[in-house]
């Protein structure tokens, strides 16, 4: 069924969005400072690395819910929810660099060479940074066709993020919720490479025509 919400509707749409997205950091800032987790730091670097996972996987979501309601809309809130990402990607960064090495980057660096799944998570937070840094208007027009061929760099993030969060549960012997979201993010993807393979070749000639002029 078409939805087209009005100017007024998107707005209130977004802001409650924005609200939404946000909860979660405000419900972990109010535990923490009335001292109700056990280990807060723990429950820090879990909350911030689970919502980022979260929102990644709503991120990847826009595209093929776009491409099954025809809710072309859905588009103007990606970039918004992909900058929540890279909030708590932030978030769950800056725990690690913070409480478990008090901004010692050199102990830090030897934590990230020395453990895989934080290698692998290093390595997507990392990647996520040039993605929010040209989030701008004004770095979308300077880069120009570019700007669309950096941010597929989201298509390696979402698969190190996923084995990231494997890697952290199977020390705890804990894969149900690592099959489950690797599934998500499984098919999302694979629903890009199907749509790919799908096209008409002639659309697929005027596409890489387009690039090339």
């Amino acid at each position: 069924m078409a939805f087209n919400p009005t100017p007024t509707q998107f707005k209130a749409l977004k802001a409650v969005l924005f609200m939404l997205a946000l909860l979660p950091f405000l419900r972990m800032a109010w535990l923490t400072a009335a001292g109700v987790p056990v280990d807060p730091v723990e429950f820090l670097t879990h909350g911030s690395g689970d919502w980022a996972l979260y929102l990644l996987c709503a991120t990847l979501a826009v595209t093929p819910l776009r491409r099954l309601t025809g809710w072309n809309w859905l588009v103007r809130l990606r970039r918004m929810v992909g900058l929540f990402t890279f909030f708590y990607a932030f978030m769950h960064f800056m725990t690690f660099l913070w409480f478990d090495h008090f901004f010692d980057v050199a102990a830090m660096w030897k934590d990230v060479l020395k453990r895989p799944f934080i290698t692998v998570g290093f390595a997507a937070f990392v990647l996520l940074i040039p993605l929010a840094a040209t989030s701008t208007n004004g770095m979308i027009k300077r880069l120009g066709r570019n700007w669309a061929r950096l941010h597929k760099v989201i298509y390696a993030i979402a698969p190190l993020a996923i084995l990231h969060y494997w890697w952290m549960k199977a020390g705890k012997h804990n894969f149900e919720q690592p099959i489950v979201w690797g599934s998500i993010v499984g098919v999302l993807l694979l629903l890009r490479v199907w749509w790919s393979l799908s096209r008409p070749r002639t659309e697929k000639r005027v596409t890489t025509a387009s690039v090339r002029s």
